[in-house]
């Protein structure tokens, strides 16, 4: 920005100077667009995201379990730390280009970026940034309005990762992954690490898991919370706003307030069921066309 800014200045006062010294400029700027140093460049990585492919940033708070503990988190379920988490979910899809949904449960999120999608031109690490930078300050900003009591005694991180997907299908699947993978709630309200839990969930079904929670774990998975059972879905839905305005109506000399309506396109919170058809089938205009 200040090279532009720089040459813009350089190109006004360029007619208003003597031909003398318009060589100084002129020759500023061939140093700043083109010196010895710029090789450099060459060392950079090729992270473009294959084109036609979904793009997914996933973020997990990092040492979240002792992130938890030390700002109180109620066990086994917060509502007020997943509600902070939507909340920077949204932020981030509101301030960045082309994602057309998410999903979260307790301290992670996918974003999906549209197929065609061009943005920072698919570079992996501009995604990926992009998205932690804006999530982490987010969740920095908005954290007094959720936890009044309870200052933010350090900074939260968010590690991060990009997946690209070649298909609807294989999308599907990677979501329908992160719903049904809800053994972190069996390690909140035990003592197994991740690793034990893992390993006691292999080959389970869902039935199986859910007997597990209930005879070893008194856990009724069935009447949990949906925002518990389910994580939260973001998607796109026009959404009505009604507004006060001060107006002057014609033949009157005083302003009135009146009601406005207006249709805003804001991220919105579901928590259903993405594992099935059904979801998919009520909104069908998130998939875009596999040809």
């Amino acid at each position: 920005m200040w090279f532009i800014n720089t040459a813009i200045v350089a190109s006004r006062v360029h007619s208003a100077v003597a031909p003398s010294c318009r060589r100084v400029f002129v020759s500023t700027r061939a140093v700043m667009a083109k010196s010895k140093f710029e090789y450099v460049r060459d060392f950079e990585t090729d992270d473009t995201c294959l084109a036609h492919c979904w793009v997914v940033v996933r973020l997990d708070g990092r040492n979240f379990h002792r992130f938890a503990e030390k700002h109180n988190f109620t066990k086994p379920n917060d509502g007020r730390a997943l509600e902070l988490m939507t909340r920077c979910a949204q932020t981030v899809m509101t301030e960045l280009e082309d994602i057309i949904m998410a999903y979260g449960q307790s301290d992670e999120y996918s974003f999906v970026f549209k197929r065609k999608s061009n943005w920072f031109r698919r570079r992996a690490s501009k995604f990926m940034t992009n998205v932690a930078s804006q999530f982490a300050s987010s969740y920095v900003f908005y954290w007094k309005d959720y936890f009044k009591d309870q200052d933010l005694l350090y900074p939260p991180a968010f590690d991060g990762r990009v997946v690209v997907y070649p298909s609807n299908q294989t999308l599907k699947d990677y979501l329908s992954w992160r719903q049904a993978d809800f053994f972190w709630m069996l390690i909140q309200r035990s003592q197994l690490t991740p690793a034990q839990a893992q390993e006691r969930l292999q080959g389970t079904l869902a039935a199986d898991k859910n007997e597990i929670l209930f005879s070893e774990y008194n856990i009724n998975y069935n009447n949990e919370p949906p925002m518990y059972r389910k994580g939260t879905i973001l998607i796109w839905k026009k959404i009505k706003e009604v507004t006060s305005k001060e107006i002057k109506l014609p033949g009157e000399t005083e302003e009135k307030k009146v009601e406005v309506t207006r249709t805003r396109t804001k991220p919105v919170a579901l928590h259903c069921d993405i594992i099935g058809d059904t979801f998919w089938k009520e909104h069908p205009e998130i998939l875009e066309d596999d040809s």
